[in-house]
């Protein structure tokens, strides 16, 4: 079952990773930029309007759920694997890119819940007596 997701994995990586390099090359750096982020922005966009236009069968979002789930260690082994002295070493650049967006990550987690998420149930009032 899972391994239906895994052509959807495939190719939002082969296209962020393309998107990464572009990027790179615009402004100058020998380097994916943001690739592997794009990819799992698209991972989530690309499933998620999967599932709301129906297209999308169960079993088929079960594989793409579990690779969803798993796509996180991936991309923190691809960023350990990136020589981060080197970055630091290289100028203040890297370094204020680097708290910048964790900065604004950190402050989008609340907007994107509001967004995206279900509202929970609203607590029983324990001032109203429950029916008996």
């Amino acid at each position: 079952m899972v391994i239906y997701g895994v052509a959807l994995l495939a190719g939002c990586m082969l296209v962020g990773a393309f998107i990464g390099e572009l990027i790179g090359l615009l402004i100058g750096i020998d380097a994916n930029v943001g690739g592997v982020g794009i990819s799992m922005l698209l991972l989530i966009l690309v499933a998620a309007k999967g599932r709301a236009s129906g297209r999308l069968r169960p079993i088929s979002a079960t594989g793409i759920t579990f690779w969803s789930g798993i796509y996180i260690p991936i991309v923190v082994a691809m960023a350990a694997s990136q020589n981060v002295v080197a970055a630091v070493r290289g100028g203040t650049a890297a370094v204020v890119a680097g708290v910048l967006a964790v900065v604004v990550s950190c402050a989008l987690v609340p907007l994107l819940s509001r967004i995206g998420g279900e509202r929970p149930p609203p607590l029983p009032d324990p001032d109203v007596e429950q029916g008996v």
